[in-house]
Protein backbone atom coordinates (compact mmCIF):
# COMPACT_ATOMS: atom_id res chain seq x y z
CA UNK A 1 0.00 0.00 0.00
CA UNK A 2 1.56 2.88 -1.31
CA UNK A 3 0.45 6.81 -0.64
CA UNK A 4 1.14 10.37 -1.37
CA UNK A 5 0.14 13.48 0.84
CA UNK A 6 -0.91 16.92 -0.52
CA UNK A 7 -0.10 19.70 1.67
CA UNK A 8 -2.38 22.74 0.48
CA UNK A 9 -0.40 25.83 1.34
CA UNK A 10 -1.68 28.21 -1.28
CA UNK A 11 -4.43 30.33 0.90
CA UNK A 12 -4.04 34.17 1.27
CA UNK A 13 -4.65 34.15 4.99
CA UNK A 14 -6.23 37.38 4.87
CA UNK A 15 -7.36 37.35 8.34
CA UNK A 16 -4.19 36.94 9.73
CA UNK A 17 -3.74 40.43 9.14
CA UNK A 18 -0.32 39.85 7.63
CA UNK A 19 1.57 41.07 4.31
CA UNK A 20 3.45 37.22 4.53
CA UNK A 21 1.01 34.29 3.75
CA UNK A 22 0.49 32.45 7.31
CA UNK A 23 2.15 29.71 6.08
CA UNK A 24 5.71 31.45 6.30
CA UNK A 25 4.66 33.08 9.82
CA UNK A 26 7.06 32.25 12.79
CA UNK A 27 5.55 29.49 15.25
CA UNK A 28 7.94 29.13 17.84
CA UNK A 29 11.10 30.04 16.01
CA UNK A 30 10.31 28.14 12.46
CA UNK A 31 7.74 28.57 9.28
CA UNK A 32 3.88 27.52 10.01
CA UNK A 33 4.39 25.33 7.09
CA UNK A 34 7.62 23.55 8.38
CA UNK A 35 5.20 21.21 11.04
CA UNK A 36 2.63 19.96 8.68
CA UNK A 37 6.08 19.06 6.27
CA UNK A 38 7.80 17.38 9.23
CA UNK A 39 4.72 15.31 10.74
CA UNK A 40 4.36 13.82 7.16
CA UNK A 41 7.94 12.96 6.71
CA UNK A 42 7.99 11.74 10.33
CA UNK A 43 5.03 9.38 9.96
CA UNK A 44 6.84 7.60 7.67
CA UNK A 45 3.82 6.48 5.33
CA UNK A 46 4.00 8.45 2.43
CA UNK A 47 6.36 7.72 -1.04
CA UNK A 48 5.09 11.38 -2.12
CA UNK A 49 5.05 14.87 -0.46
CA UNK A 50 3.54 17.66 -2.57
CA UNK A 51 3.70 21.13 -1.16
CA UNK A 52 1.08 23.28 -3.24
CA UNK A 53 2.01 27.40 -3.31
CA UNK A 54 0.62 30.13 -4.10
CA UNK A 55 2.03 31.26 -7.33
CA UNK A 56 4.75 33.54 -7.25
CA UNK A 57 5.82 31.95 -3.98
CA UNK A 58 7.56 28.96 -5.27
CA UNK A 59 10.89 31.13 -4.03
CA UNK A 60 9.81 31.56 -0.66
CA UNK A 61 9.16 28.63 0.03
CA UNK A 62 12.38 27.35 -1.26
CA UNK A 63 14.16 29.42 0.57
CA UNK A 64 12.35 29.74 4.52
CA UNK A 65 11.22 26.05 4.31
CA UNK A 66 12.67 23.73 2.04
CA UNK A 67 16.18 24.67 1.83
CA UNK A 68 16.53 25.66 5.46
CA UNK A 69 15.12 22.25 7.12
CA UNK A 70 14.37 20.14 4.28
CA UNK A 71 17.66 20.34 1.89
CA UNK A 72 17.81 16.81 1.04
CA UNK A 73 14.12 16.19 0.96
CA UNK A 74 12.42 15.18 -2.72
CA UNK A 75 9.59 17.61 -1.90
CA UNK A 76 7.21 18.67 -5.55
CA UNK A 77 6.64 22.09 -5.67
CA UNK A 78 3.23 22.93 -7.33
CA UNK A 79 1.49 26.06 -7.87
CA UNK A 80 -2.18 26.55 -6.10
CA UNK A 81 -5.23 27.79 -8.12
CA UNK A 82 -8.02 29.76 -7.33
CA UNK A 83 -10.07 28.19 -4.88
CA UNK A 84 -8.97 25.21 -2.58
CA UNK A 85 -10.45 22.76 -4.35
CA UNK A 86 -8.70 23.92 -7.70
CA UNK A 87 -4.97 24.09 -5.56
CA UNK A 88 -5.81 20.05 -4.05
CA UNK A 89 -6.26 19.56 -7.91
CA UNK A 90 -3.29 20.67 -9.13
CA UNK A 91 -1.41 18.47 -6.50
CA UNK A 92 -3.69 15.88 -7.93
CA UNK A 93 -1.92 16.21 -11.28
CA UNK A 94 1.39 14.98 -9.82
CA UNK A 95 0.44 11.96 -7.64
CA UNK A 96 2.79 9.51 -8.23
CA UNK A 97 1.33 6.78 -10.50
CA UNK A 98 2.15 3.99 -7.57
CA UNK A 99 -0.04 5.64 -4.92
CA UNK A 100 -2.82 3.93 -3.89
CA UNK A 101 -4.21 6.54 -1.41
CA UNK A 102 -3.96 10.21 -1.27
CA UNK A 103 -3.92 12.19 2.03
CA UNK A 104 -4.80 16.14 1.87
CA UNK A 105 -3.27 18.44 4.37
CA UNK A 106 -3.45 21.88 5.50
CA UNK A 107 -0.64 23.72 5.50
CA UNK A 108 -2.19 26.00 8.37
CA UNK A 109 -2.73 22.67 11.03
CA UNK A 110 0.79 23.04 12.06
CA UNK A 111 0.09 20.62 15.07
CA UNK A 112 -0.83 17.18 13.37
CA UNK A 113 1.22 14.39 14.48
CA UNK A 114 2.81 11.64 12.50
CA UNK A 115 0.28 9.40 14.49
CA UNK A 116 -2.58 11.24 13.39
CA UNK A 117 -1.34 10.46 9.39
CA UNK A 118 -0.77 6.92 10.35
CA UNK A 119 -4.46 6.51 11.74
CA UNK A 120 -5.48 8.45 8.72
CA UNK A 121 -3.92 6.34 6.36
CA UNK A 122 -4.96 2.77 7.86
CA UNK A 123 -8.77 4.07 8.42
CA UNK A 124 -8.53 4.77 4.87
CA UNK A 125 -7.28 1.15 4.16
CA UNK A 126 -10.31 -0.37 5.73
CA UNK A 127 -12.82 1.97 4.78
CA UNK A 128 -12.31 3.88 1.29
CA UNK A 129 -12.11 7.46 2.77
CA UNK A 130 -11.00 8.86 6.45
CA UNK A 131 -11.23 12.32 7.50
CA UNK A 132 -10.09 13.73 11.00
CA UNK A 133 -13.19 14.96 13.42
CA UNK A 134 -13.56 16.02 16.99
CA UNK A 135 -16.92 15.88 18.67
CA UNK A 136 -18.82 19.44 19.09
CA UNK A 137 -18.11 20.68 22.46
CA UNK A 138 -20.15 23.58 22.16
CA UNK A 139 -23.82 23.67 21.76
CA UNK A 140 -24.39 24.36 18.05
CA UNK A 141 -28.13 26.57 17.15
CA UNK A 142 -29.13 26.64 13.46
CA UNK A 143 -30.76 30.18 12.45
CA UNK A 144 -32.02 31.77 9.96
CA UNK A 145 -31.07 34.80 8.11
CA UNK A 146 -32.66 37.45 11.01
CA UNK A 147 -30.70 34.73 12.98
CA UNK A 148 -33.78 33.79 14.69
CA UNK A 149 -32.68 29.95 16.32
CA UNK A 150 -34.53 27.38 14.28
CA UNK A 151 -33.09 24.13 16.09
CA UNK A 152 -30.44 22.91 18.21
CA UNK A 153 -29.10 20.19 16.82
CA UNK A 154 -27.74 17.23 19.20
CA UNK A 155 -24.30 17.41 19.84
CA UNK A 156 -24.26 13.27 20.00
CA UNK A 157 -24.22 13.39 16.61
CA UNK A 158 -22.19 16.77 15.55
CA UNK A 159 -18.26 16.72 15.08
CA UNK A 160 -15.99 19.01 13.95
CA UNK A 161 -14.11 17.96 10.86
CA UNK A 162 -10.22 18.57 10.21
CA UNK A 163 -7.10 17.22 8.18
CA UNK A 164 -5.79 15.05 7.40
CA UNK A 165 -8.47 13.20 5.07
CA UNK A 166 -6.96 9.76 3.29
CA UNK A 167 -9.00 9.12 0.49
CA UNK A 168 -8.66 5.87 -2.14
CA UNK A 169 -6.79 7.45 -5.19
CA UNK A 170 -9.73 6.39 -7.87
CA UNK A 171 -12.66 7.57 -5.93
CA UNK A 172 -10.79 10.86 -5.06
CA UNK A 173 -9.82 11.38 -9.05
CA UNK A 174 -13.16 10.34 -10.10
CA UNK A 175 -14.99 12.96 -7.52
CA UNK A 176 -12.77 15.33 -8.73
CA UNK A 177 -13.11 15.47 -12.30
CA UNK A 178 -16.84 14.84 -12.32
CA UNK A 179 -16.78 17.85 -10.12
CA UNK A 180 -14.43 19.87 -12.27
CA UNK A 181 -17.30 18.94 -15.20
CA UNK A 182 -20.08 20.15 -13.10
CA UNK A 183 -18.73 23.09 -11.88
CA UNK A 184 -19.29 21.74 -8.09
CA UNK A 185 -17.45 23.31 -5.55
CA UNK A 186 -17.45 22.12 -1.77
CA UNK A 187 -15.75 23.48 1.58
CA UNK A 188 -13.62 20.24 1.78
CA UNK A 189 -12.60 17.07 0.12
CA UNK A 190 -14.80 14.79 1.80
CA UNK A 191 -17.83 16.81 0.78
CA UNK A 192 -16.70 15.65 -3.03
CA UNK A 193 -16.86 12.50 -2.15
CA UNK A 194 -20.13 12.48 -0.44
CA UNK A 195 -21.62 14.71 -3.33
CA UNK A 196 -21.27 11.81 -5.78
CA UNK A 197 -22.38 8.79 -2.95
CA UNK A 198 -19.23 7.83 -1.75
CA UNK A 199 -18.93 6.30 2.02
CA UNK A 200 -17.06 8.53 4.41
CA UNK A 201 -15.87 7.56 7.47
CA UNK A 202 -14.35 9.61 10.33
CA UNK A 203 -11.75 8.76 13.20
CA UNK A 204 -11.02 10.53 16.17
CA UNK A 205 -8.65 13.49 16.07
CA UNK A 206 -7.16 15.66 18.83
CA UNK A 207 -8.25 18.81 19.92
CA UNK A 208 -4.42 20.50 19.39
CA UNK A 209 -4.55 20.24 15.58
CA UNK A 210 -6.34 23.41 15.39
CA UNK A 211 -6.08 25.88 11.99
CA UNK A 212 -4.29 28.68 12.10
CA UNK A 213 -6.18 31.29 11.00
CA UNK A 214 -6.45 34.30 12.98
CA UNK A 215 -3.17 36.21 15.07
CA UNK A 216 -4.95 34.43 18.06
CA UNK A 217 -4.66 31.18 16.98
CA UNK A 218 -0.71 31.69 15.77
CA UNK A 219 -0.19 32.33 19.65
CA UNK A 220 -2.15 29.54 21.12
CA UNK A 221 -0.45 26.90 18.71
CA UNK A 222 2.42 28.16 20.19
CA UNK A 223 1.57 27.53 23.91
CA UNK A 224 0.51 24.17 22.68
CA UNK A 225 4.28 22.98 21.11
CA UNK A 226 5.04 24.87 24.45
CA UNK A 227 3.73 22.04 26.23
Amino acid sequence: MKATVIVVAAGRGQRMKENVNKQYLPLAGKPVLYYSLAACLASGCFEQIVAVVTPGEEELFRRDVLLPYFPDTNIFIVNGGKERQDSVWEGLLTVTASSDFVCIHDGARPLATPELFNRSLETAARLGAAVAAVPVKDTIKRVDESCKVLETPSRQSLWAVQTPQTFRRDWLEDTYKRARNDSFYATDDAALLEHYGYPVHIFQSEYSNLKVTTPDDLVFAESLLGR
